[in-house]
C-alpha cells in the first residue's frame, strides 16, 4: 500500500457510469440558470432565430439553449463565442446545461448579435420581477455612467479637425514644392538630384484626394468624427488617456443595490442623461415618491426642468462656478450679482441695477434674457477693473428664461436632507460598475454599432442582477421562486424571501459584531 492516493484506471470500464446529473450539485448555478430560462416566454421576447425545422436541413438550436450558454458564460467571465464553444466541449457544467448539444461559435455569436431587443426585454423583465418581490423599492435611486471600450480601434477613427489639418499641410507642401520646381525650370537647372520630384507631388495629390473623401463623408453625415470599424463608437476622454468607447448608464436602487434601468450614450459626458435615466427608472418602479440622485456631472438646467415637469424628484449638486482667481485683476462672478425678483433686475456689487432689455440670446438650446446697465455708470465705477475689461463699455448679464426653477432648486440643494442624499450616492451606485469592470471583467463590448451594443449592455446588467440575487437568497430559494413564477403566485415566496433576507442580515450583523468584539479584546489583552 502506497503513501499516496491512487486514481481510477482511465481504461477501466464502469458497470454503473455516473450520469451528467450526478456530476452537477443541486446548488450549482447552472440549475438556477436552467430553471429561470425555462420559465421565460420565448415568443413574447420575439427572439430572432432560424425556424425550428428547415426544409432539407437540420433542426435549429432552441433560442433558450443559446441564452443559457450566454448567461453561464457572462457569469464566469467567458464572453467570446469561440471560448464558449470550447467550454461546451470540455466543461461538465456546460455539458449539463446544453444537454450534450454543441452549437458552433458562429451560431452562438449570431444569437447575441441578432437579438439586442430581446436581451433588453430580458433585463427589463428581471427588473420588474425584483420590483414585484420588493427587492427594488425605488425610494432612492442613483444614476452613474462609465466608459466601456468599443470593439473598435483609434487607428480607424476619422476626425474632422485632424483631416482639415492634414489637408492644409498637404496644400502647403504642394505649394512649396511647385515653387521650387518652377524656380529650377526658369534657371534651366537639373532637378534630378532633388529630394522632391514631380512624382512625389503626384503622391501628395493622391493623399489629398483620400483625405478629401473622408472630409466629404463627415460633412454628409453631419459628424465631427467617424470610426470605420464601428460607426457609432466615439472617442471619449479620461484623465490618463483617450479611448474608443460607449458611455454605459445605469440607475441603482438603494435597498439591495440592484440595477433598475440601463442605457447607452455615445456622448463622452453625462449632461444629457439625467431625465432619460430618471424616466426609465420611473417606468420600472412606478413610485411617485422616487428620488433620483447623481453626481455634478449630470447637472443640467434643461434636464432638471424636464424632471420637474414629469414630477420626478432629483438631487444633483450644481457644478462649481468659476472661482475667483487670486490675482489683483480678478473679475466678479455671476454669484456676486444679486437678482431682484420683485423688480426683475440684477444688483451689481456697486449697487447699480442691470435691467432687462428686449433682446434675447440663444446658448446651448436655451433662450437667455439680457440684463444691462448704462455705460455712464460703468465708466465712473470704482470697481470697474474687477468687473469689466478695458474694451467692454458696460456690464451685461444673461439669465435663462426658466431660471426661477433653478433658483428654487438651488435652495433645495442647500438643505441638510439634500446634502445627506448626495453623500449616500457613492455607496449606492459606485459598487456595481466596480464589480462589473474589475471582478467580472466586463470593461469592453464585443459587438459593434449602438443597436447591438444596447443588447450586450443589457445582457451584462441582467447577469449582474442575476448573480446578485443568487448571492442574496441562494440557489434553493431561487428555484422555489421560479416555480412560484410559473404558477403565477408570488405572495408566499415574497414573504419567504423577506424572512430569509432578514435572518441573513441578522446573522451577518451578529458575525461582524462578534468579530470586532474579539478583535478589540485581543488588542487590549496584548497591551
Amino acid at each position: 500500500m502506497g503513501i499516496y492516493k491512487e486514481g481510477l484506471n482511465r481504461k477501466q470500464q464502469l458497470m454503473f457510469p455516473p450520469s451528467l446529473d450526478d456530476l452537477v450539485d443541486e446548488d450549482n448555478v447552472v440549475r438556477a440558470i436552467e430553471e429561470y430560462v425555462n420559465i421565460l416566454d420565448i415568443f413574447k421576447l420575439n427572439i430572432k432565430t432560424k425556424k425550428n425545422l428547415i426544409k432539407d436541413g437540420q433542426p435549429a438550436f432552441h433560442p433558450k439553449l443559446l441564452l443559457k450558454i450566454y448567461i453561464y458564460g457572462y457569469l464566469n467571465k467567458i464572453r467570446s463565442s469561440r471560448k464558449l464553444e470550447l467550454e461546451i466541449n470540455r466543461n461538465i457544467e456546460m455539458m449539463w446545461l446544453t444537454q450534450g448539444l454543441r452549437p458552433s461559435y458562429k451560431t452562438i455569436a449570431n444569437f447575441r448579435k441578432n437579438n439586442p431587443k430581446a436581451l433588453q426585454t430580458i433585463f427589463k423583465e428581471f427588473s420588474l420581477l425584483l420590483k414585484d418581490l420588493k427587492l427594488i423599492t425605488g425610494d432612492l435611486v442613483a444614476v452613474d455612467g462609465a466608459f466601456l471600450r468599443a470593439n473598435a480601434s483609434k487607428n480607424t477613427l476619422i476626425m474632422k479637425k485632424t483631416v482639415k489639418k492634414e489637408l492644409a499641410k498637404i496644400d502647403e507642401d504642394i505649394k512649396n514644392y511647385m515653387t521650387i520646381l518652377e524656380t529650377l525650370d526658369k534657371e534651366d537647372k537639373n532637378s534630378s538630384n532633388l529630394k522632391i520630384s514631380k512624382e512625389e507631388i503626384e503622391k501628395l495629390k493622391e493623399k489629398k484626394e483620400y483625405y478629401q473623401k473622408d472630409l466629404d463623408m463627415l460633412d454628409a453625415l453631419g459628424k465631427e468624427q467617424y470610426n470605420k470599424t464601428d460607426k457609432d463608437a466615439t472617442i471619449m476622454s479620461k484623465p490618463a488617456h483617450n479611448l474608443m468607447a460607449y458611455n454605459s448608464q445605469i440607475t441603482v436602487d438603494n435597498t439591495y443595490k440592484f440595477i433598475v434601468a440601463t442605457d447607452i450614450s455615445t456622448n463622452g459626458h453625462d449632461l444629457d442623461q439625467l431625465h432619460n435615466m430618471a424616466k426609465r427608472s420611473k417606468e420600472i418602479i412606478n413610485n411617485s415618491d422616487m428620488i433620483v440622485t447623481a453626481d455634478k456631472g449630470y447637472y443640467s438646467s434643461k434636464e432638471i426642468k424636464k424632471c420637474i415637469e414629469d414630477n420626478i424628484e432629483t438631487i444633483v449638486p450644481p457644478r462649481a462656478t468659476a472661482k475667483t482667481k487670486k490675482i489683483k485683476s480678478a473679475r466678479f462672478s455671476k454669484n456676486q450679482f444679486i437678482y431682484n425678483h420683485k423688480d426683475n433686475c440684477y444688483i451689481c456689487p456697486n449697487n447699480q441695477e442691470l435691467h432687462k432689455i428686449e433682446q434675447q440670446y440663444e446658448r446651448d438650446g436655451r433662450m437667455l434674457d439680457v440684463y444691462r446697465v448704462s455705460t455712464k455708470y460703468c465708466k465712473v465705477c470704482p470697481l470697474k477693473k474687477n468687473c469689466l475689461s478695458d474694451a467692454t463699455p458696460n456690464k451685461q448679464m444673461y439669465r435663462w428664461e426658466h431660471e426661477d426653477i433653478i433658483d428654487n432648486y438651488t435652495k433645495k440643494m442647500n438643505t441638510q436632507e439634500a446634502k445627506a442624499i448626495v453623500k449616500k450616492r457613492g455607496s449606492i451606485v459606485e459598487h456595481p460598475f466596480g464589480t462589473i469592470k474589475r471582478t467580472l471583467g466586463w470593461d469592453h463590448f464585443l459587438v459593434r454599432t449602438k443597436k447591438k451594443v444596447l443588447g450586450e449592455n443589457a445582457l451584462i446588467m441582467f447577469t449582474y442582477n442575476f448573480k446578485r440575487l443568487l448571492n442574496l437568497i441562494g440557489i434553493s430559494l431561487f428555484k422555489k421562486l421560479c416555480k412560484a413564477i410559473k404558477n403565477n403566485n408570488l405572495t408566499q415566496i415574497r414573504e419567504e424571501i423577506a424572512l430569509y433576507i432578514s435572518l441573513f442580515l441578522q446573522n451577518m450583523s451578529h458575525f461582524y459584531t462578534t468579530f470586532f468584539y474579539r478583535q478589540y479584546f485581543y488588542k487590549k489583552a496584548r497591551i
